[in-house]
C-alpha cells in the first residue's frame, strides 16, 4: 500500500493538469501512479520529469538497447521494483528476456558501471571506471552519471512512498518485483 496516494484527478489543481498535458504530449507518456503522487508538489513532477530529456541524451550515447538496460541495472542496484518492472517492459517488448541477456564485455561494463553508481553510493572503482573513461568523451560520461543520479532519485522516491506498480506493468513483473510488491501490501 502506498504511502502517499496518486492525486486523484478531482483534486489535481489546473496548473498541475497543465505540466501532466505538456508531458503527455511532449513524451507520448501516461501519467502513472508515480507521477500522479509527483503531482502533489508541481515542483517535484517538474523536476523529475527532467528524466525524459536525460534520457533521450542517454539513448543518443547507448542506442536504444543498452539505454533500457543500463537503466534497469541502476533500478536493480537499487533495489526499486516499480522501476525495474518499467525497465523489463522496455527490454521484453523488445524481444529479449531480461533475466538471460547476452551482452558483451563492453555492454556488461556500461551495466555494471550503472549498477555500481547505485549500489556504493556513487563510489565507483577504477577497475569499473577506467573502461567507461576509455570509450566515453567527458560530455557523455557526465550525462550518464547524471542519468544514473536522477534515475537513483526515482528509484528513491518511489521506494521511500511505496508507490504502487502500475497495473499495466504487472505482466512484466520480476518473481522479486511480485514478491516485493506483495510485501509493500502487508
Amino acid at each position: 500500500m502506498p504511502r502517499i496516494s496518486p492525486l486523484k484527478d478531482a483534486l489535481t489543481p489546473p496548473e498541475t493538469k497543465s505540466a501532466y498535458q505538456q508531458h503527455i504530449s511532449a513524451y507520448n507518456a501516461r501519467i502513472t501512479n508515480m507521477k500522479a503522487t509527483l503531482g502533489h508538489s508541481l515542483n517535484a513532477f517538474l523536476a523529475y520529469m527532467e528524466w525524459y530529456p536525460l534520457y533521450e541524451d542517454v539513448k543518443k550515447i547507448l542506442g536504444s538497447r543498452l539505454s533500457p538496460l543500463f537503466a534497469l541495472s541502476i533500478s536493480e542496484a537499487s533495489d526499486c521494483p516499480l522501476c525495474s518492472t518499467y525497465f523489463r517492459k522496455i527490454i521484453i517488448e523488445a524481444g529479449e528476456n531480461p533475466d538471460a541477456l547476452k551482452l558483451t564485455e563492453d555492454e556488461q561494463q556500461i551495466l555494471s558501471f550503472g549498477a555500481a553508481i547505485a549500489q556504493h553510493k556513487g563510489f565507483v572503482s577504477d577497475a569499473i571506471f577506467e573502461p567507461i573513461q576509455e570509450r566515453y568523451s567527458e560530455k557523455e560520461i557526465v550525462t550518464l552519471t547524471a542519468f544514473a543520479g536522477i534515475m537513483i532519485a526515482t528509484n528513491i522516491f518511489n521506494n521511500v512512498l511505496h508507490t504502487d506498480i502500475d497495473e499495466y506493468l504487472f505482466p512484466f513483473r520480476s518473481n522479486r518485483a511480485l514478491h516485493d510488491h506483495k510485501d509493500q501490501s502487508l
